[in-house]
């Protein structure tokens, strides 16, 4: 995972959990549905590229 990639997926984690803050914090439960849904998708992104890592380990 190039140090790029960790980047974006950690900011869009972030981003998640402000706007799932937000939701709870104004009881709109879209916000906080959307901020899940941001923390998740950044979480299968970490997932993917770390498994990628993995890969490229083995085949060195």
């Amino acid at each position: 995972m190039t140090t790029e990639d960790r980047v974006q997926a950690t900011l869009k984690n972030i981003e998640g959990k402000a706007q799932e803050m937000l939701g709870e914090i104004t009881g709109n439960p879209e916000d906080k549905a959307e901020g899940q849904v941001k923390q998740d998708e950044a979480k299968a992104k970490h997932i993917v590229e770390n498994a990628k890592d993995e890969a490229k380990k083995t085949i060195d």
